[in-house]
C-alpha cells in the first residue's frame, strides 16, 4: 500500500518551487528573451549572436578564455596531485598547519591574489624592482596571459588537492604494498596503481576548476590589460552599456551559460562513467624517507605553500604600510589604512556580515528542506525543484547578477540596488553546496527512525523537526560555516548589484584596486582574510577535523 504523506510537504514543495521559479527561472528567461530581441523593432532576431561570432575581436576573447583556462587547469591539476601525494604518502613536518594554509589560500577570492601579485610583480612591484636592479633589465611585470595563469593556478590547485586527499584516504594501501613486494619502484607504483585509481577524482575536480576559471572576470580585469577574456568583455559590455549593448550583453550571457552547461554535464558524465567505491581496509599512512628525498619533499611542499600564501602575506603586510603615492608604499608602518576604511564607508563591514548571515539563514532553512524533500518525499515537484536548485551552481556569478538586474529592475519586484537583492543572490549562488551536503547526510539516516516516531504518535512534521533535523545539525552547521566563507568572498554577482549603501568587503577591495588605493584595498582584504581564517578554525573546532577532504 502506497504511503500518503502529509499535505504540508506538498505545500512546502510548491512554495519552494515557486521561489526558484521567481528567482532563478524568471531571471534566466528574461536574459534569454532579451538576447534574441531587436530593441528597435521589438522582433525576434539572432543579430546579437551573429555580431559576436562575426567579429574576430569577440571570438578572440573566447579563444583567450579557453587558453587561460586550459593551461591554468593543467597546472592546478599537476600541483594538486603532487601536493596531495607528498603530504599523504610521506611524513612532512607541520603537515596540519600546511594543510590549513593551503585551504586558506583557496578560500581567498582570486582577484585578491591578482592584486597582491601586482604588488610583488607589477611594474613597480617589490620583486620587479629587485630583478630590474640586480640584472639591469626592464621586466614589465606579470600582466597578460602569464600573470592570469599564475594567479588562477596558485588559487585553484587547493581544490584538486582537497579532492585527491579525500580519494587517497579511501585508497587501500595493501595494493601499494603488494606492488612493492613484487619489486615495483616508487614511480611504477604511482603510475601503475595510485594514479589510475585517483584519476577519476582528478578529472572531476579539474572540470570544476575549469568552470570556475573560465567564468571569473576579476583577475583578468585587474592584470589582463591587453589580454582580454570573454567574461571581461561581458562585464564591460554590460557595465558600460550604451544603445543596444545591454541586448548584446544578454547574448553573451547565453553563450557563456551554454559553455558552462556543456562542461557541467561533461563533468557529471565523467563522474558517472569513471566512478568507483573503495573501502580502505588499510588506509595509506605517511612514512619516513631517506635524508635526500625527505629534504626534496619538504622543499617542494614548503615552496608551493609559500607561493600559494604569498598573496595573503603580502596583503596583510601592505595593509600596515604607508602609501607615499597611489600604489607606492614606504617602509613606515601605520594604521592609517584601517582608520581610513573605518571612517570612509562605515557600512562596508557591517553589510558584509549582515548580508552573509541573512544569506546563510536562507541557505540553511531552504537548503535543508530541499534536501529532505528530494530524498524523503520524491515526486515530480521535488525532482523539478532539486534540478532547478543546481542552475545557480552552473551559471557564472556575473551572469546571475545581470539576470537579476534584467528581472528585478521594474515593479512589481523592483529590487535593484537594495540589500534584499544582494542577500537573495548570495543565497541562490551558494545554496547548491548546502543542498548537496545535506542530501548526503539525510541519505545516511535511516527512514525507520522517522517511521518509529510517527508510529508513536508524532506527526511527520514533528518527526522531521525533533528527530531527523537534530541528527543532521552537526553536518549542516559545519557546512554552513564553509558556505559562510564563500558567501563573504563573493564578488562576481555582488559587483553587478551593489550601490554605495550596499557595498561589501569584496566589492570595496575591487573598487579600491581599480582606483589605485592599494592601502585601503589591503586593509579590506586583511579583514576578509582574517574572517575566513577564524571561520575555518571554527569549522575545525566543531567537526574535530584538521582538514577538508572532499
Amino acid at each position: 500500500m502506497k504511503r500518503k504523506y502529509s499535505p504540508v510537504w506538498t505545500f512546502l514543495s510548491l512554495g519552494i518551487l515557486a521561489l526558484f521559479i521567481i528567482f532563478v527561472v524568471y531571471p534566466l528567461a528574461m536574459v534569454l528573451y532579451r538576447s534574441v530581441l531587436d530593441p528597435a523593432s521589438g522582433k525576434l532576431t539572432f543579430e546579437n549572436f551573429t555580431r559576436f561570432f562575426g567579429k574576430k575581436y569577440y571570438t578572440n576573447t573566447l579563444r583567450n578564455s579557453f587558453a587561460v583556462t586550459i593551461v591554468a587547469t593543467l597546472i592546478s591539476a599537476a600541483l594538486g596531485l603532487i601536493m596531495a601525494y607528498l603530504t599523504k604518502q610521506y611524513r612532512v613536518r607541520g603537515s596540519a598547519a600546511l594543510n590549513i594554509c593551503i585551504i586558506v589560500s583557496y578560500l581567498s577570492p582570486p582577484f585578491i591574489g591578482a592584486y597582491a601579485w601586482i604588488q610583488l610583480l607589477g611594474r613597480n612591484g617589490l620583486i620587479t624592482r629587485f630583478i630590474n636592479s640586480l640584472f639591469h633589465v626592464q621586466f614589465g611585470g606579470i600582466y597578460g596571459f602569464a600573470g592570469i595563469v599564475l594567479v588562477f593556478s596558485l588559487q585553484s590547485f587547493p581544490l584538486i588537492y582537497m579532492y585527491v586527499c579525500g580519494a587517497l584516504e579511501s585508497l587501500d594501501n595493501s595494493l601499494n604494498e603488494a606492488a612493492e613486494s613484487l619489486g615495483a619502484n616508487n614511480v611504477q607504483r604511482v603510475t601503475g596503481i595510485i594514479l589510475p585509481l585517483v584519476l577519476p577524482t582528478v578529472l572531476a575536480s579539474a572540470l570544476l576548476v575549469f568552470m570556475r576559471v573560465f567564468s571569473d572576470f576579476g583577475t583578468p580585469m585587474l592584470i589582463g590589460e591587453g589580454f582580454r577574456t570573454f567574461p571581461v568583455v561581458l562585464y564591460n559590455q554590460f557595465m558600460g552599456e550604451v544603445s543596444n549593448d545591454s541586448y548584446f550583453a544578454a547574448a553573451l550571457c547565453v553563450i557563456i551559460m551554454l559553455i558552462t552547461l556543456f562542461f557541467f554535464f561533461l563533468q557529471r558524465w565523467m563522474a558517472r562513467r569513471h566512478s568507483y567505491s573503495m573501502s580502505a581496509l588499510k588506509p595509506m599512512q605517511p612514512r619516513d624517507q631517506r635524508p635526500l628525498p625527505k629534504f626534496l619533499t619538504h622543499l617542494v611542499v614548503y615552496a608551493v605553500v609559500l607561493l600559494a600564501l604569498l598573496p595573503q602575506i603580502t596583503v596583510i603586510l601592505t595593509s600596515f604600510l604607508k602609501e607615499s603615492t597611489p600604489g607606492m608604499f614606504t617602509s613606515q608602518f601605520t594604521l592609517d589604512n584601517y582608520v581610513t576604511i573605518f571612517s570612509k564607508n562605515k557600512l562596508v563591514i557591517p553589510n558584509t556580515y549582515l548580508y552573509g548571515l541573512c544569506a546563510i539563514v536562507l541557505i540553511i532553512v531552504i537548503g535543508v528542506l530541499v534536501a529532505y524533500l528530494a530524498v524523503r518525499r520524491r515526486s515530480v515537484i521535488t525532482s523539478t525543484m532539486d534540478t532547478l536548485t543546481m542552475l545557480p551552481y552552473i551559471i557564472p556569478g556575473s551572469v546571475l547578477g545581470i539576470c537579476f538586474l534584467y528581472a528585478f529592475a521594474k515593479p512589481p519586484l523592483a529590487l535593484t540596488g537594495t540589500a534584499a537583492i544582494i542577500i537573495i543572490s548570495l543565497a541562490v549562488r551558494r545554496m547548491p553546496y548546502t543542498i548537496r551536503s545535506s542530501t548526503a547526510i539525510i541519505s545516511q539516516i535511516s527512514p525507520s527512525v522517522e517511521e518509529a516516531a510517527v508510529s508513536l504518535g508524532a506527526s511527520e512534521l514533528k518527526s522531521f523537526a525533533e528527530v531527523t533535523l537534530p541528527m543532521m545539525m552537526s553536518g549542516v552547521v559545519s557546512g554552513a560555516i564553509m558556505s559562510w566563507v564563500t558567501v563573504i568572498s563573493e564578488l562576481s554577482s555582488s559587483i553587478m548589484l551593489y550601490r554605495a549603501s550596499t557595498q561589501t568587503l569584496t566589492v570595496s577591495v575591487y573598487t579600491e584596486v581599480i582606483r589605485d588605493c592599494f592601502g585601503n584595498a589591503a586593509a579590506y582584504s586583511t579583514i576578509l582574510t582574517l574572517t575566513s581564517v577564524l571561520s575555518l578554525l571554527l569549522f575545525f573546532k566543531i567537526t574535530g577535523r584538521r582538514d577538508i577532504s572532499v
